[in-house]
């Protein structure tokens, strides 16, 4: 079984970890990190219709690569990064993602051709996500669900989106005595941006906002 949970593991990934695999019992086994040397550039700094060969623009916007493979390890999930290749992408700045991400801590890095080949452009990715789901999965919640919900709501402030802390305004306050009042202090978190969520019967109840 494969489920897409895309916008990134801070956005995607953590709330189909922390949410769905509790309700479902689903114990993921590996993580497919899709990135693109275009996308690099442009977290490096780059304006969007950049395609031109840089190296320093790529190098520098893998330290979102690398935050995004890091969350995933706070899971216990091992990561395939997939570097879809366009036409316009270099071999020095391919060869450059996949080393790095292999550095921070990927299983595997892979270049992926499926843009200009197809399915067979696919081969190699889909051989090193089958050797990393063959690994023993160490799969974890990023919190327990009987932590007080400001302790919940820190945790994954804290660990996914990197702030220093977090400070809820009076209304957010009087909301979290009341969900704890009707018995709700047990339910996962859910973030939507900066915006904070209980998931109450799959319906989002808002919270607050936490400054970041």
């Amino acid at each position: 079984m494969m489920t897409e949970a895309g916008f990134g593991a801070d956005i995607g990934m953590e709330k189909f970890f922390n949410i769905k695999c509790r309700a479902s019992g689903l114990r993921p086994h590996v993580v497919v990190l899709v990135a693109t040397v275009r996308a690099l550039k442009m977290h490096g700094g780059a304006p969007a219709e950049y395609i031109d060969e840089n190296l320093k623009l790529v190098e520098d916007g893998c330290s979102n690569l690398k935050k995004q493979i890091q969350i995933a390890h706070l899971f216990g999930v091992p990561v395939v990064v997939a570097l879809n290749v366009f036409k316009t992408d270099t071999e020095a700045e391919v060869d450059l993602v996949c080393r790095i991400a292999k550095d921070c801590g990927a299983q595997d890095a892979v270049a992926c051709h499926h843009w200009a080949q197809g399915g067979r452009g696919s081969v190699e990715l889909a051989k090193a996500v089958k050797n990393a789901a063959q690994q023993p999965s160490h799969f974890q919640f990023l919190y327990d669900l009987q932590m007080p919900i400001v302790e919940k709501i820190r945790t994954i402030a804290q660990k996914v989106y990197g702030a220093e802390d977090i400070e809820l305004s009076p209304e957010a306050e009087a909301k979290i005595a009341y969900f704890n009042e009707q018995g709700f202090g047990t339910l996962p978190i859910c973030t939507s941006i900066c915006n904070l969520f209980l998931v109450t019967s799959h319906v989002p109840v808002p919270v607050g906002r936490a400054h970041l």
